[in-house]
């Protein structure tokens, strides 16, 4: 698969806007599989690699999920206090690392075990952005404080907990439209009968 990067060549790139993120446009030099080489002319959203987590009490078959405002959800017209697993970008960290501290700051949950489970481009035709899936078993005793967030960061993430079917049931009615959500709750609900031993 390597060698077919060799099809693509950068001819230009231009950065656009460089706030929260970068967004550049790009024109490429894309040989299709007949060997013709056309012009293409794409925007990229760079954004760095992030990490997110299940995070579920086997005892009580419950998730731990937050709810937090999202401009994007707002601007199209959906509810924009969307509900989520705990997530954060890697700000230069192991993945690992990066997670246990988001787990920490936004559900109040300080983990034990982490297990790794896969990695996803989660909108490859526009943004960079690198997803680490990681699940871990949680009971009560591991909450150490409130979560809700930094409150240097204006964060305001309210902590729910529910019954895994609930959240499941929340896909199809809607109620959970976030991706990577709707991923490691379906991931939970095929690997059901490991997650209880």
């Amino acid at each position: 698969m390597t060698g077919q990067n060799d099809r693509v060549k950068i001819a230009s790139e231009k950065t656009l806007s460089d706030g929260w993120t970068r967004l550049s446009n790009y024109e490429i030099d894309y040989t299709d599989r007949g060997g013709e080489t056309h012009r293409l002319h794409r925007e990229i959203y760079h954004k760095s690699e992030a990490a997110c987590i299940l995070l579920h009490d086997a005892r009580r078959d419950t998730v731990v999920l937050v709810k937090q405002f999202r401009l994007p959800a707002y601007l199209s017209g959906k509810p924009a206090w969307m509900i989520e697993v705990p997530a954060g970008l890697l700000d230069e960290d192991h993945p690992e690392d990066a997670i246990r501290r988001e787990a920490m700051e936004e559900t109040g949950y300080r983990l034990r075990d982490v297990r790794s489970l896969f990695k996803a481009f989660m909108s490859p035709g526009a943004i960079t952005e690198l997803v680490h899936f990681f699940y871990a078993p949680i009971d009560l005793a591991d909450r150490v404080n409130g979560g809700g967030g930094l409150v240097e960061e204006h964060e305001d993430i309210e902590v729910l907990e529910l019954p895994l079917d609930e959240a499941v049931a929340m896909i199809g009615s809607g109620d959970i439209i976030d991706a990577k959500t709707i991923m490691m709750l379906q991931w939970a609900a095929i690997n059901r009968a490991s997650l209880a031993t």
